[in-house]
């Protein structure tokens, strides 16, 4: 199989059946075809259709998703080297020991093996509505071929649109779970802007800043795609319940875990590279030293994505880890459109931001500089605004009557002196409101 664009996946590992070998016997209880031959799958071999409409490739992969944790490289790696078929058959008949596996961990796969049934979880899927998406599918986002052979054997996909469409033009924005309302707010406010934009958000369903981004996106009837460590049936933390499920009728929810599967803190923070791969960046909204979130902006740096933080106090714990991840090089954004101007097309450029122009500022060089020499109070006579401004007194009194035309200055006695106008005019350039 090729990936979209016609390209083959790192390693070809889509081969659907072993080198000469005929699909002779279904393995029990899987579904997977067993082979004559144990040598490795070939580079691009056709893939053999079940009477359900599936192949061997599909139900290996997602037998594999089922035995082997996600995120695991070994596993990767034998996938690459053997096939998804192959290494199926061999975890399941238990006849061809794999290389480099102890005794310990052997047991630990042959015996989530001897359980794992592909057909069952691919038909509780159907039933959840949720599709199985592999790698040399249409729908596969081919930059998730970035994480070599940490890629997901699949992702289970709840909700309708299209995932690689989808993701081709998604951000992620992330952060942590115990955010403070300035959090929750930033995260919010530059959901509902990337979405008015076109972007796709994506983030973990978790609480805080995820759950924010999400809410934001749906709030300016977006798009969002939530990435979750669990069985994508099974919407966790179950306080989001009702979120997840709103994000998989309005956008997507995906996952490498199969129907039912549960969450665990290593599953967390495997998950995390899924997001930095399918994202053109990262956004963290805030994160202290230790939070995942950090872990997602340094897979997005590994894989040569753009990695933004958003500031927050220096006095918060909450924006410290933030504020370390910007001293290390990643970019500062304070909304949207500074967003897409890192991770959109050339020519996608933020607004210049510019500090109001005062009337003062409107003047000539010569006419500011005699207009700054005059006293706060009192007034002052032309020859001492003339030694002040540093020109002539004949200049200095041309621009004195320049200036009160302009209603800046105004006579007084033999002297000059500033009106109320410029008086207001100065405190606003010194206070830059």
């Amino acid at each position: 199989m090729t990936a979209p664009g016609g390209t083959a996946p790192p390693g070809a590992d889509d081969a659907c059946t072993a080198a000469g070998a005929s699909a002779a016997a279904l393995l029990a209880g899987t579904g997977v075809r067993a082979t004559a031959a144990d040598g490795p799958a070939p580079a691009d071999g056709p893939g053999s259709r079940g009477p359900d409409g599936g192949d061997d490739e599909r139900l290996a992969r997602a037998f594999l998703s089922r035995v082997v944790e996600p995120g695991d490289e070994t596993a990767g790696r034998w996938v690459r080297e053997l096939g998804a078929v192959e290494l199926a058959r061999r975890l399941r008949t238990g006849t061809h020991r794999l290389p480099g596996v102890s005794d310990k961990r052997w047991a630990g796969l042959r015996a989530r093996a001897a359980r794992a049934d592909p057909r069952r979880d691919l038909a509780a899927a159907r039933e959840a509505g949720v599709r199985f998406v592999c790698p040399g599918d249409t729908e596969w986002p081919a930059q998730l071929d970035d994480l070599g052979d940490a890629r997901p054997t699949g992702l289970w996909v709840r909700g309708r649109p299209h995932l690689r469409m989808w993701a081709l033009r998604s951000v992620a924005l992330v952060g942590a779970r115990a955010c403070t309302e300035y959090g929750a707010h930033m995260a919010t406010t530059l959901a509902a802007g990337l979405a008015e934009r076109g972007w796709v958000v994506v983030s973990g369903g978790a609480y805080g800043i995820d759950g924010a981004a999400h809410r934001g996106t749906l709030a300016g009837s977006g798009a969002t795609v939530a990435v979750l460590a669990c069985g994508v049936d099974r919407p966790y933390p179950r306080g989001h319940t009702e979120l997840i499920d709103r994000v998989a009728r309005q956008g997507l929810v995906i996952g490498e875990l199969p129907p039912g599967d549960h969450p665990t803190p290593s599953r967390f923070l495997v998950r995390n590279r899924v997001i930095a791969a399918l994202t053109r960046g990262t956004v963290v909204v805030e994160a202290a030293h230790r939070s995942g979130s950090l872990v997602t902006a340094r897979a997005a740096q590994r894989l040569g994505r753009h990695t933004m933080g958003v500031p927050g106090p220096a006095t918060s714990a909450l924006s410290a880890g933030v504020h370390h991840l910007l001293r290390e090089g990643a970019e500062l954004v304070t909304d949207a459109a500074e967003i897409v101007e890192l991770v959109g097309a050339i020519g996608e450029l933020a607004p210049d931001r510019r500090g109001p122009v005062l009337p003062r500022d409107l003047l000539d060089p010569d006419a500011r500089q005699v207009l700054a020499a005059l006293p706060g109070h009192g007034t002052a006579p032309a020859d001492a605004v003339a030694r002040e401004a540093r020109t002539t007194e004949d200049d200095a009194i041309a621009r004195l009557y320049e200036l009160r035309a302009l209603g800046y200055v105004e006579r007084q006695g033999g002297g000059w002196r500033l009106t109320r106008q410029a008086v207001i005019s100065a405190r606003a350039d010194r206070t830059g409101c």
